[in-house]
Parts: structure tokens; sequence; C-alpha cells
């Protein structure tokens, strides 16, 4: 009995052995050098922890078994979360921080066709102030800030220190075109329009549209600013275009199927 189980142990040896050899590693595992392990991991073993379970440390780690979710905004946040979208620097209109003013709202009109819907009233443009609000529509004071960077300043650069402030003749107006009775409705009736008539310079100098239209270089700037107007507006109606406008420029964003209408 006793051959027979050295035996048998012998074959379950020989059978575990070609196990272990098929199941064998293709490399050597070489062991990690212990300079590149941190010095905080290597520890002493005692032999009294040798099969004991290390204790876990307790710490005020909270675990969280499933994902938070945002609470809903309250409903007297969305309205301020809106404005600070829409309007970036304080004080500012139109969700530009380069057109400063104030919201206004909606403007009701005293005859049919007039009123502005959601009017803001526009004291500077990138840094140049009007001498007063202009009460117009965004769309407007958006074309109003594109014709000030890219034509009114180039177009004086440099004289006079720039552009300090624009003297504004008329914005919001419900009359008709040119107050002729019987006439359609003015842009201006509808906020979509703003009549300028001259430019303070940095210095205390000043360029009138009266004066200096055709006052050698002060007329040259005078005309490269209408001429750059002519784009950013709709309409735009100078001291060649008729009596009217003698002495101020007129602007506003109302489309034609010609495109641009300019005189």
């Amino acid at each position: 009995m006793k051959r027979g189980a050295l035996i048998l142990c012998a074959f379950w040896a020989v059978i575990d052995a070609s196990a272990g050899f098929a199941n064998a590693p293709g490399s050597s595992l070489r062991p990690v050098a212990r300079g590149q392990v941190a010095p905080s991991v290597i520890r002493p073993v005692s032999p009294d922890t040798v099969g004991v379970r290390p204790e876990v440390p307790k710490t005020n780690t909270v675990i969280v078994r499933r994902s938070l979710r945002p609470q809903a905004r309250a409903d007297r946040v969305k309205p301020r979360a809106t404005q600070s979208l829409a309007n970036p620097k304080p004080g500012s209109v139109c969700g530009d921080p380069a057109i400063m003013g104030a919201v206004v709202g909606d403007v009701p009109g005293k005859i049919k066709g007039c009123g502005i819907a959601r009017a803001v009233r526009v004291t500077s443009v990138s840094g140049v102030r009007l001498s007063r609000g202009a009460l117009i529509d965004c769309p407007t004071a958006k074309a109003l800030k594109t014709w000030v960077d890219r034509g009114m300043k180039p177009a004086i650069g440099r004289r006079g220190g720039g552009v300090q402030e624009m003297r504004l003749f008329a914005s919001y107006s419900c009359r008709t075109r040119n107050s002729k009775k019987g006439a359609r409705i003015s842009e201006h009736g509808k906020g979509r329009a703003v009549d300028i008539g001259a430019f303070i310079l940095k210095d205390g100098s000043e360029m009138t549209v009266l004066k200096d239209w055709d006052n050698g270089r002060k007329g040259r700037i005078l005309k490269e600013m209408h001429e750059t107007a002519c784009g950013p507006f709709g309409t735009v109606l100078g001291p060649k275009s008729d009596r009217y406008h003698k002495d101020h420029f007129h602007f506003d964003t109302a489309r034609y199927r010609n495109g641009t209408y300019c005189r």
C-alpha cells in the first residue's frame, strides 16, 4: 500500500509540472531595482504581521456611489445669469463690452409704424462718447461700433490726439421722413438711425460737417468717414444728398434690394 501511494503521488507531481511548463512565461521576470521604488513604499515586514490584512487608515473622504446631478437654477437667479452672459461688462449693452449705455426696453410709438423693440440708450462706442445718449436698437448700435472702429478712427488717425466725442444731432424720433406730411415713417421713428454733425478731438479742436465738408484736409477726412459708413449702414446721407443733410451725416440700418444707398 505504501508503495502504491508513493507511485500515485509521483504521477500527480509529473502532471503538475507539465501544467506549470505549459503556462510558464516566455521570459523570466526581473525584479524592480530598489532604487526605482519610492522610499515611502518600502516598509520592513515583521514576522508577526505575515498573513494579517493591513489596517486601512480612516479619512474624511466621502464615497459617492452614484453621479451627482446639478440642481436646477433658481428662478430668481436666471434673469441675472442671462444678463451677465448678454452684457459681459458692467454698463455695456447689446452683448458688446465696447458699447456702453443702458437697456431701455420696448418703446411704443405715438403714431402707427413708430416704436422700438428692445431699445438701448448708447452713451459711448469704443471709447468715443456721444454728446447725448442715442436711443436706438442693437443692430444700429453694432453698426455704429463697426463704423467707429473701421471707418471713423482710421480716417482721423492721430489728428488732434484722436476722437473724443461725436456730436449727436438725432436718434429716435417718431416722425415721417424729413418731417414731411404724408411721407413714410423715417428710420428715426423705428430706432434704426443716427444723425452725427461734428467730431470733437482730444485737443479741443473739432470738425463739423457744415463748415468742413469742403475744407481741405478736414474735408477729405469727412468724405472718407462718409464713404466708409457705406456697408455697416444700409443708408448713408451727407451734404451731397439734399438740403436736409447739409450739416450732418445720416446713418441708418434699412436695407434695400440694390444694397447700400450712399449719397
